[in-house]
């Protein structure tokens, strides 16, 4: 009966240790994934940044282009209207 108890308490200390090991092991690993998971969220904060800084050029870029495009119809006009007076007076 002894014999039992002892070997019990030895099986519930073993027990306990294993289960001690594994607890500190998944912190472990919880500690791993919850630096990877902080890497991750700055990276996605960067490549955000990027991505509104890459809108805010291809914005600029467009409005330089609509602006290029209204001057070259502009002096397309302007030559129409030198030719249409010339034309007169000629």
């Amino acid at each position: 009966m002894l014999r039992d108890i002892e070997y019990d308490i030895r099986r519930l200390i073993a027990k306990y240790e294993e289960a001690a090991e594994e607890n500190n092991r998944l912190r472990d690993e919880l500690k791993r994934n919850r630096d990877i998971i902080e890497d991750y969220r700055k990276q996605i904060e960067n490549l955000e940044r990027e991505v509104d800084n890459l809108r805010l050029k291809n914005a600029f870029v467009a409005a330089s282009e609509g602006r290029m495009e209204a001057k070259a119809k502009i002096d397309r006009m302007i030559k129409e209207i030198d030719k249409c007076i010339s034309l007169i007076e000629g």
